[in-house]
């Protein structure tokens, strides 16, 4: 896999700086010194050995009986000669192919039959310094914990490198990289020597080259992993359920003996030069939908080693909130200055920051939305933010770092890994959960507003300045050029800006609060550790306290009917109802107020209207619960409608839709679903001229008759709580909400996929790469049995086809099965298969996928494909049950579907009922060629 910085990554770049969640020293607040260096984690074990290699050991107990190990790697794209380039990459892949212990495929098939699923679980990546190798594996089996080192070990130094195996695997890496290639690669070719100087970087994409994929020699990859796979380039990080002492003893007893090469070549840090001039370019093309605009000023990298650093951290994240709340506001004018806009001060590679503002022009409005971008941090940097502004920031991040340091016994290991990661490969400081505390709630009283407002005076100059326009070929004669630019930028620098006007409003957001109901009827289900409720208007509460989290509050509500329950005239404004709605503010607050009145506060509530049902979604603190209720409440008594909000919104839409059709994946979404349903407006992409069919007053309608009556919804909440805590709040803010005995189901809209299979081919796109999509569709007999057989023939056919299409045939990167199945309207299923490869190979591989089903249909699985799916479902839900989104959505996914959700209880043992029989038997049932459809998207001219 290939991992891009967010800037290389992406058209748009988006270099905001993660929200810091205090990490701080050790010693006490009033001891706290600017120049004191940070302190390491002190309840990591780091040690060295003799050869060079560094290793970290931390016990943690989220999740239980698991394990994370990642072996890092300072080897990277970066480091490759001309004749070498994507090799990096190369040596990652074939460390899945074959080491001394695990020959060939052995190591994946090891994994699989442990639960560990291949991409999801077990994975690397590798980017232009580094390359990463991550394993989590269950720690409750000792023998699976020895060969997960082992594993660790064998890729450390150990790969086979077979001829054969290379050879293979050349096809891999190339339907990878051709699976890459598109819009933003082709444009990325062209604007990358710029934006990194003409540096090193700039010629070492990781994914490398086809000549040198296609032609290397076997000795030239073997030498590359013996000069740079080297002890002393290497970490080992291991967090999880373990025994910290013995797993140390192990990791010396294993990897003491790795050796450096005798003639090591220097591994040389690469950078990017800061010229001081300011560069300008245009790149334009065929399938690019939108004009982005991206302004970066480059800066030198600060490194954050001492305290003083970690402030001036601190800082940079309240003024990238405070922008972000500013271009929030502007987005919800009537007439938006662009579809999206922004800026931030952050990252940007290796021994550099940026300064970058970006936008997504509305068509024709280049010039404007760039004014409206820079006309906004030039107001920035002249007036500086309001003191309102910054107590809102300060305020959210004491938030989140009180909200860390109270989960900080549940947090995860993968958070763990990636904070020693970053100290072993960026050298980024790596503190405890209680000096990141600590020093977080020390330091946020020290900043004022002066320290957060010289930053644009810092950061945004006239210096190392890139200006980079990425746009759709057919708008290249309309596209300023760079003096224009300039000019626009002069014109901005030199008008009267007001300042900005902080209006905070601070009122209740209900008027009276609501006259609490009763509980009519209480049934515990003991075995689930769930209380059900039914109070006396009619709503239906589902309790499940836990104690997975220490501070998390989450609440789920369903109602039948939906956008069901309008004609097609409606549905657009039934189907945005919701987000229009939403995006209005609330009560006496409109959207930004609303947001000013929630600063500080750990809570989110959004309403929804789906197909089938309406609802909404909630999280919370403990402190906020009261909060999220009325929130609840005032969603179902006084919505709002913002007019304003809704053109600005509609225009965006349309902004965004206008060359949509120019992407070749759109046309090829849209074709499968025009065959499929028949052009129904329910299943086909909106156009700009659907857009607006929406309005905005039925919208209103719809959304007030949905959350008009509550009698019939069912409310599920999961997390920290008591039931005595929670039932003030429940009956007041619940069982006081409108109720007039209404009894709703959706409507069974009869839009299904026609019964018989057909063959479709779409002729788009530039680039000699297709894609395939294959379905099967038909009435199914919903059962939870049915269900589970259903998921095994998934999860082999995913098993077989990755066999038999990437790793025997070499003819794709990845490969997928995904089946699904509904109860309602009407008991259906679904099952796809998807997958990218070259034009020349579209034939050859759907009749391997075909004879794969064709196999399982006459001779059912191999038995010990179903043991990798038993052993996967298992390790999967021994996690999951200590999940707050789990049980919220097994819950109300039950109730919803009238099930009994003790079925979960059982269904380890219901895994049993899986065989070569019940397989063959589903595929059989299911898999009927009759109802095969077959899409493939090709090149033009093909």
């Amino acid at each position: 896999m290939i991992r891009l910085t967010p800037l290389l990554a992406l058209p748009i770049l988006f270099l905001f700086l993660a929200p810091l969640t205090a990490t701080p020293y050790s010693a006490t607040a009033d001891s706290l010194r600017l120049i004191d260096t940070l302190p390491m984690d002190s309840s990591v074990l780091q040690g060295e050995l003799p050869n060079g290699f560094i290793y970290y050991i931390r016990h943690n107990e989220e999740p239980k009986d698991r394990v994370v190990m990642y072996l890092a790697t300072k080897v990277g794209s970066v480091l490759e000669t001309d004749d070498e380039l994507g090799l990096a990459h190369f040596l990652e892949h074939m460390q899945f192919n074959g080491t001394e212990n695990f020959p060939k495929n052995e190591l994946v098939d090891y994994l699989q039959r442990a639960g560990v699923r291949f991409g999801s679980d077990l994975n690397a990546y590798t980017s232009f310094d580094e390359t990463v190798y991550q394993l989590p594996i269950p720690s409750d089996d000792p023998e699976l914990l020895k060969s997960g080192l082992q594993v660790m070990r064998d890729w450390a130094q150990g790969a086979l490198l077979d001829g054969e195996e290379i050879d293979k695997e050349r096809g891999v890496v190339l339907n990878e990289l051709l699976g890459g290639r598109g819009a933003q690669q082709r444009m990325r070719d062209q604007y990358l020597p710029m934006i990194l100087n003409n540096s090193r970087y700039a010629q070492r994409l990781p994914i490398g080259t086809r000549k040198i994929i296609e032609g290397f020699e076997h000795e030239t990859l073997r030498d590359f992993y013996r000069k740079w796979y080297r002890p002393n380039l290497q970490a080992l990080i291991i967090v999880g359920d373990i025994d910290v002492a013995a797993m140390e003893q192990r990791v010396k007893a294993l990897f003491t003996d790795l050796e450096n090469p005798t003639i090591a070549p220097e591994r040389t840090e690469y950078s990017i030069p800061l010229t001081g001039r300011n560069q300008f370019m245009v790149v334009t093309d065929a399938e690019m939908p939108q004009t982005v605009v991206q302004v970066i000023v480059k800066h030198p990298e600060a490194a954050v080693k001492t305290v003083a650093d970690y402030r001036l951290q601190l800082v940079k994240s309240l003024f990238n909130q405070m922008a972000g709340a500013r271009f929030a506001e502007l987005i919800r004018q009537s007439d938006p200055p662009f579809i999206q806009g922004g800026g931030s001060i952050g990252g940007f590679m290796r021994g550099l920051d940026a300064f970058t503002m970006y936008y997504a022009a509305k068509p024709g409005e280049i010039q404007r939305g760039f004014e409206a971008v820079v006309t906004e941090f030039e107001r920035i940097k002249r007036y500086g933010f309001t003191a309102t502004e910054l107590g809102r920031a300060k305020d959210n991040f004491l938030t989140s770092v009180e909200s860390a340091y109270a989960e900080r016994d549940k947090r995860k290991s993968e958070s763990y890994v990636a904070t020693y990661l970053n100290h072993f490969l960026e050298g980024e400081s790596a503190l405890s959960n209680e000096d990141r505390y600590r020093l977080g709630k020390s330091l946020i009283g020290t900043i004022t507003l002066d320290d957060v407002n010289a930053l644009a005076g810092q950061y945004y100059t006239d210096e190392n300045r890139d200006i980079l326009i990425l746009a759709p070929d057919k708008d290249r004669d309309t596209l300023p050029g760079e003096e224009t630019v300039n000019g626009w930028l002069a014109a901005v620098k030199a008008a009267d800006i007001a300042p900005y006007d902080d209006n905070v409003q601070e009122m209740p957001l209900l008027d009276n609060p609501p006259t609490p109901g009763t509980v009519a009827e209480r049934r515990e289900r003991a075995e689930l550790d769930v209380v059900e409720l039914t109070l006396s208007n009619g709503v239906r509460v589902i309790l499940k306290p836990t104690d997975f989290k220490n501070d998390e509050i989450r609440m789920t509500a369903f109602s039948p009917g939906g956008t069901s329950l309008y004609g097609d005239t409606d549905f657009l404004s039934a189907a945005y109802a919701a987000s229009v709605v939403g995006g209005s503010g609330l009560g006496p607050y409109d959207a930004t107020q609303l947001t000013k009145h929630l600063s500080g506060k750990k809570v989110s509530v959004q309403p929804y209207i789906g197909e089938q049902t309406e609802g909404f979604n909630a999280t919370s603190g403990k402190k906020d619960l009261h909060t999220a209720f009325e929130l609840i409440y005032a969603y179902f008594t006084v919505p709002r409608l913002d007019l304003e909000v809704f053109e600005g919104y509609m225009q965006r839409i349309k902004a965004s839709l206008a060359n949509r059709l120019d992407d070749p994946n759109a046309v090829f979404s849209d074709t499968i679903n025009a065959v499929l349903y028949n052009n129904n407006i329910r299943r086909a992409s909106m156009t700009v001229e659907e857009v607006d069919l929406i309005d905005p007053q039925r919208a209103y309608e719809i959304y007030q008759e949905r959350f008009a009556d509550a009698s019939d919804f069912t409310v599920t909440i999961v997390g920290s709580f008591t039931e005595d805590e929670l039932m003030p709040l429940v009956l007041q803010y619940l069982g006081g909400l409108p109720a007039n005995g209404r009894k709703e189901e959706a409507r069974d809209l009869g839009i299904y996929p026609p019964a018989k299979g057909l063959e479709r081919t779409v002729y788009r796109g530039k680039e000699q790469k297709s894609s395939v999509r294959l379905y099967y569709f038909g009435d199914y007999d919903y059962s939870e049995t049915e269900n589970m057989q259903l998921d095994a023939l998934e999860s082999i056919l995913d098993i077989k086809l990755i066999e038999r299409l990437r790793e025997a045939e070499s003819g794709v990167y990845g490969v997928s099965a995904n089946a699904s199945y509904a109860k309602y309207p009407r008991y259906r299923y679904s099952f796809g298969i998807a997958y990218g490869t070259s034009p020349d190979k579209v034939a050859p591989l759907m009749a391997s996928v075909l004879d794969e089903i064709n196999k399982i249909k006459q001779r059912g699985p191999e038995q010990v494909d179903i043991e990798k799916f038993v052993s996967e479902q298992k390790r999967q839900l021994e996690v999951q049950l200590r999940e707050n989104g789990f049980w919220l959505g097994h819950l109300s996914g039950a109730y919803q579907r009238h099930e009994d959700p003790a079925y979960i209880l059982t269904y380890v043992d219901e895994l049993n009922k899986v065989t070569v029989e019940s397989v063959k038997e589903v595929a059989n049932k299911y898999l009927v060629e009759d109802r095969l459809f077959r899409f493939v998207l090709m090149p033009e001219g093909e």
